[in-house]
């Protein structure tokens, strides 16, 4: 059973799930780990989640402490590489590790700093959580899918850990049977709303109707399809239609990771996006015009202040 847990990073996942297992378990049983600086940040300002100041544990990493059971990555893509020394004397041999980042590489990255034995692999979705310096706000907590690939099964009995543990802190969660299909689906997901609601400087309305915006969202998720199957990932258009009316169900209001990231002058995780479509579909010799479009456009955004909403 899984009794304690750490969190690295306190974006929007990291507190959204993080207030959510603190409530279950209680601050003696859940903590983040971060450096000084970011321990003292914190204690200036705090961290609030639908308007309740969070009452988190906050533990410098590096300061020797018990292993925690779980430990969960909660960063941007862009900051993994500095979580994964946060962690390195945090793992244990019995800690199962899992992920929420977008993308679909984290986990390989994590495998080969940690050991591939630590790994469930997990995909973040449906959140609408939208956070402004140290206050989040969200209406839909979303869900964790959870599962293994093929050549981890012997990993099942973390799996049935983390299961149980998000039913007994009624953190939504489904068991995922192909969790890479789902991986690529929500990375497909990314690849679309975030980049055009970037590009367009707006919020997950803009998606939401009819009209261009909408329909260059698709395209740049049938170029994640076209090259699922080149990579024997098997998303249909079936997988797209699902995804587009999960959209729809989001706040008008919200919008992804990548607008936030934009507004608030941070690099945004491109290279997880079209990046990592371009670089891919090369092999393949595959075109993906809007990936490259995307690409293009969000560097030269990022290179300029945001003004805000077009």
């Amino acid at each position: 059973m899984i009794k304690t847990v750490s969190l690295i990073g306190m974006g929007a996942l990291g507190i959204l799930y993080g207030d959510i297992l603190t409530e279950a378990l209680g601050g003696q049983n859940v903590s983040f780990l971060a450096d000084g600086k970011r321990i003292e940040k914190y204690r200036e300002s705090g961290v609030y989640c639908n308007g309740k100041k969070c009452s988190f544990t906050i533990k410098d990493y590096a300061q020797s402490s018990e292993p925690p059971d779980l430990l969960i990555f909660a960063v941007k893509g862009t900051a993994l590489d500095s979580a994964i020394e946060t962690a390195r004397q945090h793992v244990g041999e019995r800690t199962i590790i899992i992920s929420l980042l977008n993308g679909i590489s984290s986990e390989e990255i994590i495998a080969a700093a940690f050991g591939k034995e630590h790994l469930v692999y997990c995909v973040a979705q449906g959140m609408d959580a939208l956070r402004e310096g140290n206050r989040l706000e969200y209406a839909h907590k979303g869900e964790l899918c959870i599962g293994l690939p093929e050549n981890l099964s012997e990993n099942t009995p973390g799996l049935e850990a983390v299961a149980e543990l998000f039913k007994r802190t009624e953190l939504p969660y489904r068991i995922e049977k192909d969790i890479m299909h789902r991986m690529w689906s929500k990375w497909m997901l990314n690849v679309g709303v975030n980049q055009i609601v970037m590009v367009n400087r707006g919020t997950f309305a803009t998606v939401q109707k009819e009209g261009r915006e909408r329909e260059m969202m698709k395209d740049a998720m049938r170029e994640v399809i076209a090259l699922s199957q080149k990579e024997h990932a098997g998303l249909t258009e079936h997988d797209l239609d699902e995804y587009v009316a999960l959209i729809d169900t989001l706040n008008p209001a919200g919008m992804p990771s990548m607008r936030q990231d934009g507004l608030a002058g941070r690099k945004t995780e491109v290279e997880l996006f079209a990046g990592t479509v371009i670089s891919r579909a090369a092999r393949f010799n595959l075109p993906v015009p809007v990936n490259q479009y995307l690409y293009d456009t969000v560097r030269k955004m990022e290179s300029l202040p945001d003004t805000g909403r077009a």
